[in-house]
């Protein structure tokens, strides 16, 4: 029974690597602000520290962000007080959001997309997140139940239909993401 779930997990993820473990996508964690709409200078709040030179609610645009959806400081973001800025990543979850989920479209342009957008991107950024841990435990020698866990897990975070508002939104309703921290922690006897 084991070994049939094995290879139907093979034949449905289909790229396998040497632990037999699908390789989760490497570049689906892969920031690229390019593409996304600033969604990290306006979702996320910060407290004036060390890391930060002011404060910021959620959902107020940073002061530094540019109108052409930049920050104007990028390059210099540590010695303006902004230390927090320039560690912080957002594992891809900015840009799938802006274009897999609202077609590259932006809250500067479209005022009332920032709430959806907003919303979007923090459970986005819970799955990538779980993903970037799961490919993490795909490194260990897992024995097969474990390795079809993991794949269910992995598969569950990645519908092959990809995501919309809606089914994201369904999702925070599931229990995958709390199943996926209950499995990283069974994990702890093969680290």
């Amino acid at each position: 029974m084991l070994r049939s779930s094995v290879l139907w997990v093979v034949t449905r993820f289909g790229r396998i690597c040497k632990s037999g473990i699908m390789k989760m996508s490497d570049d689906l964690l892969q920031s690229n602000c390019a593409k996304c709409a600033a969604l990290c200078c306006v979702s996320l709040a910060f407290d004036k520290s060390p890391q930060f030179k002011i404060d910021k609610a959620a959902g107020e645009p940073c002061p530094n962000l540019g109108t052409n959806g930049t920050c104007t400081i990028h390059e210099k973001l540590g010695a303006e007080g902004f230390k927090g800025c320039a560690q912080f990543e957002c594992l891809g979850a900015g840009q799938r959001v802006t274009q897999e989920l609202f077609d590259g479209q932006s809250w500067q342009q479209k005022p009332e997309l920032l709430k959806p957008m907003m919303d979007a991107f923090s459970i986005m950024r819970r799955i990538h997140e779980q993903i970037q841990l799961l490919q993490q435990a795909a490194n260990l020698l897992l024995p097969a139940e474990k390795q079809v866990e993991l794949q269910k897990l992995a598969a569950a975070l990645q519908p092959d239909e990809g995501w919309t508002e809606q089914s994201l939104a369904a999702f925070v309703q599931k229990t995958t993401l709390k199943e996926t921290g209950v499995f990283l922690r069974s994990l702890k006897e093969f680290v």
